[in-house]
């Protein structure tokens, strides 16, 4: 047995010692393995569970509802608004912390209503190291378990587990909430994540798999992946950008050269977003609708 195998018995053993567990799932790699865990220790007594919120953008909610259904565990969700803290609406260095809290805090009360006394994310071990992470004494506060976390599994070990068991979601790019893109010090305000979850909707549309549209208080500032720069400097997609990325609710539209940054509107950024360097302004690409 491999090394990775045998991690991976030791969590199903762990997870199998309960009597029952909800998994905070965004459909992500990370909570699709916890779940693909859970409901293999546990069968009818692991329960997925995803927030739905003005941070979420209807796509991910989407892929959550499938790759539950492709897992086999049964999904729940859960309503509430960020919007209506004003701790998170001024979106300060401690906004993923606020963001995280009622998130949680969210689950814990509906496994609560379930009979469940164990909530678990899917924090793993390459998460602790990666700079600013506010969102990650929510969880350490509310006691939520992370059991990637608990047995050192990093994220490339993620990846390999949820390709052992086929899921779809194995290569899937990170995808923080929709707030992430607002710099500190801007307030979060529902116009902005509309436009900013257009703007990436018509992104995911053309073709790009790693971006960001960051919302400069009606700047857009897009970011994607390196691989994918030469096509956002393509001439068609400068037309496609000025036009219909406009029409979301920008003033203006510029391209990053940079590309995409995790955390690149965050407090340890001291440029802010400073290095927006090409307007992409002036269409072959379709529209939204």
């Amino acid at each position: 047995m491999s090394a990775l195998a045998e991690t991976v018995a030791a969590v199903r053993d762990d997870l199998a010692q309960r009597d029952g567990l909800l998994v905070a799932f965004s459909g992500g790699v990370d909570s699709s393995v916890v779940a693909a865990l859970a409901h293999d220790a546990l069968g009818d007594d692991a329960v997925a569970c995803t927030a739905k919120s003005e941070t979420l953008p209807a796509a991910e909610l989407d892929d959550a509802v499938r790759v539950a259904d492709e897992i086999g565990i049964r999904h729940e969700l859960v309503e509430f608004s960020e919007l209506s803290s004003p701790d998170f609406v001024e979106n300060d260095e401690q906004r993923c912390y606020h963001c995280r809290s009622m998130r949680l805090g969210a689950m814990f009360d509906r496994a609560r209503e379930l009979g469940i006394d164990v909530v678990c994310d899917g924090t793993n071990a390459s998460d602790v190291g990666e700079g600013h992470r506010p969102g990650l004494r929510a969880v350490e506060e509310l006691d939520a378990y992370s059991p990637l976390l608990e047995h050192g599994i990093e994220k490339a070990q993620v990846r390999a587990i949820a390709r052992e068991y086929d899921l779809s979601v194995a290569d899937k790019p990170s995808m923080a909430c929709l707030s992430s893109r607002i710099p500190t010090g801007l307030d979060v305000t529902e116009e902005r994540l509309s436009r900013v979850e257009k703007a990436e909707r018509l992104l995911r549309t053309w073709g790009f798999e790693q971006f960001r549209v960051r919302d400069h208080d009606g700047l857009a500032r897009i970011e994607v992946g390196e691989d994918e720069l030469a096509t956002a400097l393509d001439p068609d997609f400068v037309r496609a950008a000025r036009d219909h990325i406009g029409d979301c609710g920008f003033d203006h539209v510029t391209l990053d050269l940079h590309g995409y940054r995790t955390g690149s509107v965050s407090p340890e950024d001291e440029q802010q977003g400073e290095d927006v360097v090409a307007d992409v302004f002036g269409q072959e690409y379709p529209g939204g609708d």
